[in-house]
Formats: structure tokens, C-alpha cells, sequence
């Protein structure tokens, strides 16, 4: 005898095994989901069935072709994917809720449509009349869009089969389901069925995919990330819904770099694209604010400018607040601490709010002198220089250390008409016309000299 049939209660929700039933799952705590099935285990040492070995290549005598990308006429979107959608891969856009998911790539597809590409939209959500209004009012009109109102994944992979579009549109992965396994649809086995083998269609007929998938509270897609290991993009939309700002960012992209983002602009008529970033987000600022400073970010290829704003008031209570929208709070708390302990600001009973205007979030350590000037010249109820701009990281030990990409940050700053940067002290392989540079090592040199 080979193999042993072993018993064993799976969960419905997330797949973890037990080898006892228990009213509540052990991983993902869900009451009532582990559910009894029969595994086949092999003793060691059982003879196994041979498989006939593949084909063997060199990757020196392989071809070298660019990929056939296919533009999908939205600039930012095409930015993001890294030059256009490449045929044959499947693409997750993730987001919150009523964030423009659907808006983006309905106008995508519309578009394409346009052009004289064959789209396929299929929607287990919504009916054909309500995506045809959502579409009307997005003013596009496209004879090649067809729409396909379909929950089970068989039937829609025997539908692309059968068409063969240019491009295919799933709304959304939550809502599919498949016959070889049990569960709800929108639970782990189904979402991860379904992937799989939308997946496998992809590659097979060289048609690429666009999955939408919903956030959950933990701010991944449909689960404890089950589906990003599986396809070969994923992408987010982020942005608050009081804002108009839309960012599209890439955290997996096996085609191409996962730096570059694309900015949109939510209007009436749909998702804009927004060419030039930091006109918009510096729109409305009052360059004689106390507290206010402009700094320049790099996000992948291109640089933009925002600005960071700071709030200091006396504490009303025995411990201070500290708030941040659009950055760290952690790195705020430790930029404080360095102000405190090597610039001499006491801020010990002040409250510290930061703002990034615009709804943008920074990440990188850039932003780490903008963040402390704007506190600086908020406490201190003085503004800075209206043609100022600020970047560079800040140390533990109050030193303004390098950035990367300085070129590139400085293009901007002359782009956008400033006249003066502070920094930290870098070789520049050229230096910059029309542009006054002023450049210090300490954080306290800075304060004393621009505050």
C-alpha cells in the first residue's frame, strides 16, 4: 500500500488546514468555515509517475524583441505600466471604494474601442444598461465595446475564447465564481480559482486582462494579499474622496518599474490626466503663510513639486498631539525629536500638525528639511521666502544629508520659476543658471540663517 487517505477541515475563507474541526478558524478567525475533506498522502519511499522532461533553452540564443505594447491612449496609465499593456498579462487595479477604479478603465476601454480595438467588459456587478449610462455620461461612444454580463468563470473563458478581443475587462474579481471548488464567491479558494485561471487564459490566447479587485480594510486586495503573487501587475488608485487628485501607483509590475506613478484629476466627465503635477498642486498657495514649504519629490522618472504645510499651537492637554495626512507619522515624531534636541526648538507642550496639500502622500526622505522648516517657521510665526524651495534628509544628528536624482529636482525648480533652493551640500555635475543654491550642513545652520 502507497498512500494513506488522511482526513482534514479546510477553511472556506482562507484555506488554512486543521487536522480537528473547530468552530472558529485559527488564522483568519472566521466562526463556522472549516469544513471536512479527504487528502491522499504518499509514504516516503512510494514509486512516483514519471513526467516527460521539458524543452531546454539558452537564453543566449533567444530572441531579444522588445515586447509589442499596446497604448491604451492614457499617458499616466501607460507611465505606470511602464510603456503601454503588454498582450498576454493579466493586471490588478486595486482601490477603495468609489475611488474611480471602473471610471479609469472604462474610459480605458472606451478609448481603445475607439481606436478600432475589440473590448470585452464583463461585469458581475453591474447590468448592461447601467454600464452603457456610466459610459454615456463619460461622453464616449464606441461600436467595438462589447459587454458581457457573467458570474461563472467556465462561461466567460469559453466567451474570450470564442471572440477573442483585443483587451478584456473584469469587474470584478470578487464576484466570480468557479464550479471545481466549494465557497462563496468573493472568499479565498474562489478569488484564487478564478485568478488562476483567467491567468492561464491570458497566456494562452496572448489577450491581455485587467482584473478589478476591492480593498479590504487591511488595504489589500481580496484578502491577505492572495491574488498579487499570482498575476503579473498590480496596481492601486489612492487619493481621498474630498480631494479631486487621483494617484496611480504600481506595486508589481514584471514588465516593468514599480517607481513611476501617474497623477489624475477627477472631474464630471471622468478621470484626467494631469501633465504637469506640480502646477496643480501649488495652484493654491499663499506663498506669505507661515508654515508653508515647497519641496520637490521623485517618483520614478519624473520629479513634481507639493507643498507641505505645518501647524503649531500650545497643547491644551498634558501630552502633546502629533498629526500627519500625507506623511509618516513615525518619521514626524523623530524629525520633532531632532528639533527639539539639536535646533533648539521647544516644542515639548506644542501640538504639530503636517499637511501635504493636494492629497498627495511622500515617502521619501527628501521631504525630511521641508517637514522640519515648515514646523520651524510655524512655531516661530515667520514665512519663508516666496521663491524658495526645500529637500533633503535630516539625520539623527541635526545633518542634512544627500538626496538622489538632484539634477532632475533642480529642472523642476527652474521650471517652475523658483529662484532659490536649499539643500544639503552635493557635487552637481553642472551648476544650475538663474538659480541660487545655498547649502549647509546642520539643520541648526539652516534655521538660524532662513527662519
Amino acid at each position: 500500500m502507497t498512500a494513506k487517505i488522511q482526513t482534514v477541515y479546510t477553511c472556506s475563507n482562507c484555506d488554512a488546514q486543521s487536522p480537528k474541526w473547530l468552530g472558529r478558524c485559527p488564522e483568519c478567525g472566521q466562526w463556522g468555515t472549516l469544513e471536512k475533506a479527504q487528502v491522499v498522502k504518499k509514504k516516503k519511499g512510494s514509486e512516483k509517475v514519471g513526467a516527460p522532461a521539458g524543452q531546454v533553452q539558452s537564453l543566449a540564443d533567444m530572441s531579444d524583441e522588445q515586447l509589442a505594447r499596446l497604448p491604451s491612449t492614457m499617458g499616466e496609465f501607460d507611465r505606470v505600466l511602464g510603456g503601454g499593456i503588454v498582450p498576454g498579462g493579466l493586471i490588478l487595479l486595486g482601490g477603495d471604494p468609489g475611488i474611480g477604479k471602473s471610471t479609469l478603465i472604462l474610459q480605458i476601454g472606451g478609448q481603445l474601442a475607439e481606436s478600432g480595438k475589440e473590448v470585452l467588459y464583463i461585469s458581475g456587478e453591474e447590468s448592461g444598461s447601467q454600464v452603457k449610462g456610466r459610459f454615456e455620461r463619460l461622453g464616449l461612444k464606441a461600436a467595438n465595446l462589447k459587454f458581457l454580463g457573467e458570474t461563472d468563470i467556465d462561461v466567460i473563458a469559453s466567451t474570450v475564447r470564442e471572440h477573442r478581443p483585443d483587451f478584456v475587462v473584469l469587474d470584478s474579481i470578487q464576484t466570480i465564481h468557479s464550479s471545481e471548488v466549494d465557497g462563496d464567491p468573493g472568499s479565498v479558494s474562489q478569488v484564487r480559482t478564478a485568478t488562476g485561471q483567467l491567468v492561464a487564459l491570458a497566456k494562452e490566447l496572448n489577450v491581455p486582462i485587467v482584473v478589478i479587485g476591492h480593498v479590504t480594510k487591511e488595504g489589500s486586495v481580496a484578502g491577505p494579499r492572495s491574488l498579487e503573487h499570482l498575476v503579473d501587475v498590480v496596481l492601486y488608485l489612492e487619493g481621498d474622496q474630498h480631494h479631486a487628485f487621483r494617484i496611480l501607483r504600481a506595486v508589481k509590475n514584471r514588465f516593468g518599474s514599480t517607481n513611476e506613478v501617474g497623477v489624475f484629476d477627477m472631474r464630471q466627465s471622468g478621470l484626467q490626466e494631469v501633465k504637469n503635477p506640480s502646477e496643480i498642486f501649488l495652484s493654491e498657495r499663499k506663498s506669505s503663510q507661515p508654515g508653508s514649504v515647497v519641496t520637490v519629490v521623485v517618483e520614478g522618472s519624473r520629479a513634481f513639486m507639493v507643498e507641505v504645510q505645518a501647524l503649531v499651537t500650545r497643547s491644551n492637554f498634558g501630552y502633546p498631539q502629533r498629526r500627519a495626512v500625507g506623511f509618516s507619522l513615525n518619521r514626524l515624531q523623530v524629525l520633532i525629536a531632532v528639533l527639539i534636541k539639536k535646533a533648539g526648538l521647544f516644542l515639548g507642550n506644542q501640538d504639530v500638525h503636517i499637511n501635504v496639500a493636494g492629497g498627495f502622500r511622500v515617502n521619501e526622505p527628501a521631504v525630511d528639511l521641508a517637514v522640519c522648516l515648515a514646523i520651524a517657521s510655524a512655531m516661530k510665526n515667520k514665512p519663508l521666502a516666496s521663491d524658495m524651495v526645500v529637500f533633503g534628509e535630516v539625520g539623527l544628528g541635526g545633518e542634512l544629508r544627500s538626496v538622489s536624482n538632484v539634477e532632475k529636482r533642480l529642472e523642476e525648480v527652474k521650471k517652475m520659476g523658483f529662484t532659490q533652493v536649499i539643500m544639503p551640500q552635493m557635487k552637481l555635475l553642472e551648476s544650475p543658471k538663474n538659480l541660487a543654491i545655498i547649502h549647509s550642513g546642520t539643520l541648526g545652520d539652516i534655521l538660524r540663517e532662513s527662519v
